[in-house]
């Protein structure tokens, strides 16, 4: 896992990797099911992921690994961390197991308060591992990683390790923190988990209204019922010429296969698998995919 850090290391921002991030939810839920994703209903807790300077080393990064197997549901795998100089904040090596080898930055045998975030993301790994769920292009998979262990309890850590002042610039993994902060709402808004109150970073918390911000947009997308006027208005004008607008609006308009009448596709707001309905006025709308039901204004 890449690591910036020290005061001239930029940190990027914004939401450069939404298409994957979203391909990636997407990839989760088809992998693990929706009935699979809701049993990781529960985060990794501050306390099971709190390592400090009084534990012992060796004893404290093993009880900590431990955590974070757990909460990714990986309870027949073990995992072996020990620390070396090195350019990356960790890796690991991905075997058959059960045994994995964690290796990680000698930096985390002081700075002890984000070797779990290290560690969420090797684990993550594993679990990707194990499940056979991989992107074609590598730098994909570490978004996909990324994701898996935002979505699925133990990745708000790597969001927490987020710090920007004027002595640091650190951030751990491949999303920017708000794309973070985006996996991190639509995880809450499908589960009910808020974990706003465990980020002990400033900068961190910020990078989550941002990307919570985002995450309650795709709520309010036409044809959702949930859209705003200016929404409305354009998907109107779309619908009357059956083209949908330039600029990102997801939708897409279709002839049915039996008849003259139009249908509409468009992302799901909780998984982003497409959904398709006809173009008849007020309806319901369960996704396929993960179950949820929309309400459609088409």
């Amino acid at each position: 896992m890449q690591e910036n850090g020290g005061p001239g290391g930029a940190v990027e921002h914004g939401f450069p990797h939404l298409a994957i991030v979203r391909a990636s939810i997407t990839a989760l839920f088809r992998r693990m099911s929706a009935d699979g994703i809701r049993a990781y209903a529960t985060s990794l807790s501050p306390a099971d992921a709190a390592f400090d300077a009084s534990d012992d080393l060796h004893l404290g990064a093993q009880r900590v690994a431990s955590a974070v197997v757990r909460a990714l549901r990986l309870p027949d795998a073990r995992m072996v961390v020990a620390f070396r100089p090195m350019e990356e904040a960790a890796t690991v090596e991905l075997t058959a197991g059960p045994e994995y080898f964690i290796e990680v930055n000698d930096r985390f045998r002081t700075h002890r308060r984000d070797l779990a975030a290290a560690l969420s993301h090797e684990v993550a790994h594993v679990l990707l591992h194990r499940l056979e769920l991989a992107f074609p292009d590598p730098a994909d998979n570490e978004i996909l990683t990324d994701t898996a262990a935002a979505y699925l309890g133990a990745g708000w850590l790597l969001l927490d390790a987020y710090r920007e002042d004027a002595l640091t610039h650190q951030r751990f993994g491949y999303l920017t923190p708000e794309e973070f902060g985006y996996v991190l709402a639509k995880r809450a808004a499908l589960l009910g988990e808020d974990p706003s109150p465990w980020f002990t970073s400033p900068q961190a918390y910020e990078a989550y209204v941002r990307g919570r911000a985002l995450a309650d947009r795709d709520h309010r997308r036409a044809p959702l019922a949930g859209a705003g006027p200016l929404a409305r208005r354009r998907y109107a004008k779309a619908r009357r010429t059956g083209a949908a607008p330039a600029g990102g609006s997801g939708y897409r308009f279709e002839r049915e296969p039996a008849g003259p009448g139009l249908r509409v596709s468009f992302p799901c707001p909780v998984c982003e698998q497409r959904v398709r309905v006809p173009v008849r006025g007020r309806l319901r709308a369960r996704c396929g995919l993960c179950r949820t039901v929309l309400e459609c204004e088409t």
